[in-house]
């Protein structure tokens, strides 16, 4: 395994980072907040317009034809900026579709992806403790046709997302659907998430849905997205770290810099290990399903460390900063709020570490 950039990878990068630092700016990001939306709109064209909304997309779709990889460092830059963009939620939908649909719902959900006329959203969550590939939401099939009965809880991006892809139980194991959220028998109740994003419980009452795939695209859909936050939250760790080596090599106690102190080395030597933690693990899942390798344990893995050893990084980065850490309206807070959010999502270190357990107790391979 050579998890060094490539050269198109490194310039997927350099021109990722320059997008968000020219258009994800703390003012902006404020400004934005206060939005009705939550979701900042110039840049979101901007990523559209250089290609990277569809960058892990087929060419044939208007995608950039590439792959996770890319993708992947395009979060990870988004993660450093805190950006308000829905990516990974549209993004992902819009992969699965490419890669299990059918030639028509290929061509009528994916393509707008790309170019940023259209979002799509994932619902994976369900109320109660996480459970992967076993959820209650119940699809049932009639003449043809399919219904869902249950709900989906905070749904990203409700507000502006057309359709969403959502798995449901068949009676013969778990599968994937395309739901349009504006359907009868759909209702959506809006809330905001830790970060202030806008989201949606939906609950499906008999709710028209067409079927995409079966079982193995649900754990397929999970694995990508786990690995997707594990990337952002790689971003938002690393975005931290910077912000505290700033202040703290401004900020004097006893005539010299707080980034002097020993005990400061520690704290910031401790977040340098688990991001390199995070890192390595998170490349080696996303180079296994890159490769279309079995990956084992490995997405759970870098799941586990994105979400508890992430979790450390950005509380320990907001105490560095002593009582600006705290400051709602300073930026690091922002961090802070991406890290828990994370962190909870898809099940927390205790629900990661269970499943990993269940995976090795059924005799998955370990991946080392």
């Amino acid at each position: 395994m050579d998890f060094t950039f490539s050269e198109e990878q490194e310039a997927i990068r350099a021109l990722a980072d320059e997008v968000f630092t020219s258009r994800a700016g703390i003012d902006r990001v404020k400004q934005v907040e206060l939005s009705d939306e939550r979701i900042d709109r110039d840049l979101w064209r901007e990523l559209a317009t250089t290609g990277l909304l569809g960058i892990a997309l087929p060419e044939d779709l208007g995608g950039g034809g590439l792959g996770l990889a890319e993708l992947y460092v395009l979060l990870e830059q988004q993660g450093r900026h805190v950006a308000p963009v829905p990516i990974w939620q549209s993004a992902l939908a819009a992969l699965a579709v490419a890669e299990f649909g059918t030639d028509a719902q290929r061509a009528a959900l994916v393509p707008g992806v790309a170019d940023g006329s259209r979002f799509l959203t994932i619902g994976l969550e369900e109320f109660g403790p996480f459970v992967d590939g076993d959820p209650q939401t119940i699809a049932t099939e009639s003449g043809g046709q399919w219904t869902l009965t249950g709900a989906k809880a905070v749904v990203p991006i409700t507000h502006v997302a057309d359709r969403a892809i959502v798995s449901a139980n068949t009676g013969d194991g778990a599968a994937l659907f395309v739901v349009d959220l504006a359907a009868s028998g759909v209702s959506v109740e809006q809330t905001q998430s830790t970060t202030w994003e806008i989201c949606g419980n939906v609950t499906f009452e008999s709710a028209p849905a067409e079927l995409l795939a079966g079982s193995a695209a649900v754990q397929w859909l999970l694995d990508r997205v786990e690995l997707a936050l594990a990337a952002i939250q790689i971003g938002v760790g690393s975005g931290a770290v910077a912000q505290a080596v700033t202040y703290l090599n401004g900020r004097h106690q006893f005539g010299r810099p707080l980034a002097t102190f020993q005990a400061v080395g520690h704290q910031l030597a401790d977040c340098y290990i688990h991001l390199e933690a995070m890192r390595v693990t998170l490349w080696q899942a996303a180079w296994l399903l890159s490769e279309n390798q079995d990956p084992g344990t490995s997405v759970l893995v870098a799941k586990w460390w994105a979400t508890d050893a992430g979790q450390r990084v950005v509380h320990r980065t907001t105490h560095l900063h002593g009582g600006m850490g705290v400051d709602t309206d300073y930026p690091v807070h922002r961090h802070l709020l991406w890290g828990k959010q994370i962190g909870a999502t898809l099940g927390g270190s205790a629900s990661d570490l269970a499943r990993l357990g269940a995976q090795l107790a059924a005799g998955v391979e370990v991946v080392a």
